[in-house]
């Protein structure tokens, strides 16, 4: 618990250190700039300012924790080597992180790194600038005994960021129970608890750091921070790393009454200055600058529903295009120009009463010219415009009682092709999808994924229009079933589901680059190996997925005559290009569906560029012995584990013997000689 004294007047830092400058000190701090971030970022207090103030503050407490001049750095190392018996300690706080069947591997990190007396000395100030602001225990209780509520901390001058809340992503249950933990200790409590584990500094470093910053009662701190379990691995989580951010807006009312006052003060700023400053011969040529906005003709054009480019029915079956743009306009209301009006309106220029939502990597602007119309009409309660300028697909829905909210959605469609412009979520209503389709797909019908030998329920199409179909939309903590919509055209039958955004996902299923064609996973071969993975799709929602692969890239013997085990590897494709996620799943017989052994974003295994993959999971037989399974792709010869559990097989299955919670490091030979790692 730190005093007041102590908080106003830190103890200065130990003189027995070199002597660092400040490019020493900047380097250091540039260098390891996300690993002091995150130790400012879990020392602060979490119950107050919310994460976004928190994860401002901690890069602000960072930026600022450069010296003015030559500084005598701690005598504390930044990171010390740890002795056998220290490393035995680490290791005994280790072994009560709870086992995560998922993981077979632990990722070094490049954050383990010794900085040197440059990063010990800005790693000290970090540590007093943080405890400075936690707030003291016993001032907070004064303020409450005296009826008053507790202050909040005064926001960081630097950095800000205007109209954006910055926040890490949410954790599983895990990383919350262990933030919840931190809460409950005072400031030199994290910060004892973030030093001993992250950082690896021993009992007396810690206490050591703790008085040159200037806690009252290090040894205290120590052992208050016992009460949290040493689940430090929890820390590589992306709800733990604010260098890793999510934006969300700030509150769009306020900050647009506060825009509208200050564009009037800037108005009359403006007025009186021409007043005083204007010439005899008024304002100078624009020179090639187009006419006001009111006044623009292609601006006008985009706003004139007579202006929409609409295609004829019979194009798309002679045109060498198969994607939205030979799409015809289709619905009943394609003819109602006040409806119309207001879409592009709408797009162009948003009300407050308009909620906008867009995939990732979608700009969200207003159509640099007249768009394409591909649908207007009446779908369950609303009326909607489907339209298309190109690179997006919008979606303006309004209700059928009145015009005044409306719904806008974006969605990134360049490069669509056949399988990708197969489908369109026309409206969602009381759990159900309905879909606009393609005018060449023929017939549709609704499938469950987690059922392959269950027959297709037939669904009327309407002018393109499907009847309405039972959304994916599984049950908390269980998943019976995954239905998902079935097309077919003149080319064949292909599988596409809803993942909460406008344009339905395509699954595909087989080894990429040879087997991973649109229409394979409407197979049965396919739709057996999609059937114990299908819920994992639910992790891929909102994030612009394109198609989703599925290969089943190994099968294993289980040890203790357990049966067989398939391994199979799902990679989702985004329209933006980058995002791609890759998850390595492990279905043992009997289980309902597969788990997750390693998960990834923007890799290249599992895909056309790298057809290749290895991975390993910790599993318990029947007879309760615990086993390091891993399996490579074809072509892998050889599999290594080495660290916790150690050993090599031939060929691309290895099967050893391990102790509950152990953690190795694969790697795999392939036949031409290269290596590939486990994906983690």
């Amino acid at each position: 618990m730190q005093s007041q004294h102590a908080a106003k007047r830190p103890a200065p830092p130990s003189s027995d250190g070199p002597l660092v400058d400040v490019g020493q000190a900047e380097a250091a701090l540039v260098e390891h700039y996300p690993r002091l971030v995150r130790l400012a970022y879990l020392m602060l207090p979490p119950e107050q300012g919310g994460r976004s103030r928190r994860v401002l503050t901690a890069h602000a407490l960072v930026q600022r924790a450069l010296p003015r001049g030559r500084t005598a750095a701690p005598a504390i190392p930044a990171q010390p080597r740890q002795s056998a018996d220290g490393r035995a300690a680490h290791a005994a706080r280790s072994a009560r992180r709870p086992a995560r069947a998922a993981q077979a591997a632990r990722p070094a990190r490049a954050d383990d790194e010794d900085g040197g007396p440059g990063y010990a000395l800005v790693r000290l100030q970090v540590v007093r600038t943080a405890l400075r602001a936690c707030p003291s225990r016993r001032r907070g209780a004064r303020r409450r005994r005296a009826g008053l509520s507790a202050l909040p901390p005064l926001p960081p001058l630097l950095p800000q960021v205007w109209g954006l809340r910055l926040f890490p992503r949410s954790g599983g249950a895990e990383e919350l129970a262990l933030e919840q933990r931190l809460s409950a200790l005072s400031g030199p409590a994290r910060a004892a608890w973030v030093l001993r584990g992250p950082e690896r500094l021993s009992d007396d470093d810690v206490r050591a750091v703790l008085t040159d910053a200037g806690a009252a009662d290090a040894a205290g701190a120590l052992r208050e921070a016992d009460r949290v379990p040493a689940e430090y691995r929890l820390l590589g989580s992306p709800a733990f790393d604010p260098c890793s951010l999510q934006a969300r807006p700030t509150d769009l009312v306020r900050r647009r009454r506060r825009l509208k006052a200050a564009l009037a003060a800037g108005a009359a700023l403006v007025v009186c200055g021409a007043l005083f400053g204007l010439p005899d011969d008024g304002w100078g040529p624009d020179g090639a600058a187009a006419p006001p906005y009111a006044l623009n003709r292609a601006a006008q054009a985009a706003l004139d529903p007579g202006k929409l480019t609409r295609v004829s029915p019979a194009v798309w079956k002679s045109s060498a295009r198969t994607d939205f743009s030979v799409w015809p306009a289709r619905g009943d209301l394609a003819g109602d120009t006040g409806l119309l009006r207001r879409a592009l309106a709408v797009w162009t220029r948003p009300g407050e009463r308009v909620r906008v939502s867009a995939t990732p990597g979608t700009p969200s602007g207003g159509p640099a010219g007249p768009p394409q119309l591909l649908y207007a009409g009446t779908a369950d309660n609303a009326r909607v415009v489907i339209l298309h300028d190109g690179l997006r697909i919008t979606r303006y829905a309004e209700p059928l009682d009145g015009a005044e909210s409306a719904a806008l959605d974006f969605a990134r469609v360049d490069g669509a092709d056949r399988a990708g412009a197969s489908a369109l979520v026309l409206g969602r209503s009381d759990g159900n999808v309905r879909y606009l389709t393609a005018p060449w797909i023929r017939s549709a019908g609704a499938r469950d994924l987690r059922e392959p030998g269950a027959d297709t329920a037939d669904l009327s199409l309407t002018d393109g229009v499907t009847s309405p179909l039972a959304g994916p939309v599984p049950k908390p903590g269980s998943c019976t079933s995954w239905n998902v919509l079935e097309l077919t055209d003149d080319t064949g039958t292909r599988l596409v589901t809803d993942l909460g955004e406008l344009v339905p996902a395509v699954l595909t299923a087989g080894r990429p680059g040879a087997a991973g064609k649109a229409g394979e996973a409407a197979g049965a071969e396919a739709l057996r190996t999609w059937s114990p993975f299908a819920c994992s799709l639910a992790s891929m929602r909102s994030a612009g997925v394109r198609s989703v692969n599925a290969w089943a890239f190994a099968e294993q013997p289980l040890p203790d005559a357990s049966g067989s085990a398939a391994w199979v590897c799902t990679r989702a494709e985004t329209w933006q290009g980058g995002g791609t996620r890759v998850l390595a799943q492990f279905h043992t017989p009997g289980a309902p569906v597969g788990a997750v052994a390693a998960r990834a974003e923007d890799v290249p295994q599992c895909g056309e560029r790298e057809p290749r993959v290895l991975a390993g999971v910790l599993w318990k037989s029947g007879a309760g012995t615990w086993y390091l399974l891993a399996a490579g792709s074809r072509g892998t010869t050889s599999v290594t584990a080495t660290g916790g559990v150690e050993g090599t097989a031939q060929g691309n299955l290895l099967t050893l013997e391990a102790e509950q919670g152990a953690q190795a490091d694969l790697e795999g030979t392939l036949e031409n000689g290269d290596r590939v790692t486990g994906l983690r």
